[in-house]
């Protein structure tokens, strides 16, 4: 018996999520069976639900699009996976007890890294992987919204060791200064107009996650020459330029990874685990699966200073 977070209409997440308990069906020929450890809460989950990308979701769905297990089945040519801990990628949602994905997708996870650590290895580090190759930071002012956020830490650090001219990190609160003195990355506050103008006006691409009047505030004060990368509405606000300059990018990870071959795929990956460091990703906070509701709540609340995980195994 599996037991899933399905919805079967859009809305607000806490509104149209449900348990929803049933059998799985017979594995297919070229999927494999992983029983899960963990996984995160992370926007790019919750905003699906929502509705803002409906036009390209049928459904009913099951939630989450990243996480760690064990693979429990699997035919003959990936039998030497069985009992390995996997990201089960590109198939199922992971907010369920059993997930069925491609085997040719399946990212073995290295013993040296942690469940909590593999769990995300996937949303943030791939797309900060992938921006930071599409848009060079090297030798260039580089500045980055979402401070809180994993995958601005993870932005900021790989930007550093790309040899960065500088980089700025815009936050909300002062929660992260000490993660970001470590690597001499310069922090402001989201609410001091001044400075994000000046870092604007001197930032030769930008990364955004926020959109709204953030992105709004920035893009009026950039250079022309200079690049705007977004990646992510957590404001939930569009934004609208008032000049046509500086060029805007529209960062989507599947425009990039549907393109991938499988060679490309795993190399992708295993270049990513020598990067990620668990002290360079937010502290973990730990909920049982069936407290879901709790875990979501907890993601929304401006002072926790870390990422919800939903423990999947019993």
């Amino acid at each position: 018996m599996n037991s899933a977070l399905c919805y079967r209409q859009f809305g607000i997440p806490e509104d149209v999520l449900k348990l929803e308990l049933s059998n799985k069906d017979l594995l297919k020929e070229d999927c494999i069976r992983v029983q899960m450890l963990y996984a995160p809460i992370n926007a790019s989950d919750l905003i699906p639900i929502t509705g803002a990308y409906q036009h390209r979701i049928i459904l009913p769905q099951i939630a989450g699009y990243e996480g760690v297990g064990e693979v429990i089945e699997a035919p003959l040519t990936y039998r030497h996976l069985i009992g390995k801990r996997v990201l089960p990628l590109r198939g199922e949602g992971t907010w369920q007890h059993f997930v069925d994905s491609p085997a040719k997708y399946a990212i073995q996870v290295p013993d040296s890294i942690d469940d909590t650590i593999a769990a995300r290895a996937y949303i943030n580090p791939v797309a900060a992987w992938l921006m930071l190759k599409l848009y060079s930071p090297q030798g260039k002012h580089i500045l980055v919204t979402a401070g809180g956020a994993d995958c601005a830490k993870l932005l900021c650090k790989w930007a550093v060791n790309l040899q960065a001219l500088f980089v700025t990190v815009i936050c909300r609160s002062d929660n992260h200064v000490q993660f970001y003195n470590k690597y001499g990355v310069k922090n402001i506050n989201q609410n001091d107009t001044e400075a994000l103008k000046y870092f604007a006006a001197h930032a030769d691409i930008v990364f955004d996650a926020v959109g709204g009047e953030l992105a709004e505030t920035i893009l009026n004060h950039m250079s022309d020459s200079s690049e705007f990368v977004s990646y992510g509405l957590l404001s939930g606000t569009f934004f609208q330029p008032k000049k046509r300059l500086p060029k805007v990018h529209w960062f989507h990870i599947r425009q990039y990874i549907n393109n991938m071959d499988q060679i490309e795929w795993f190399n992708m990956f295993n270049e990513i685990w020598t990067k990620l460091n668990q002290i360079d990703l937010n502290e973990p906070y730990l909920f049982k699966f069936n407290d879901w509701l709790s875990a979501i709540k907890a993601y929304h609340q401006v002072s926790m200073n870390g990422k919800p995980l939903l423990v999947m195994a019993e």
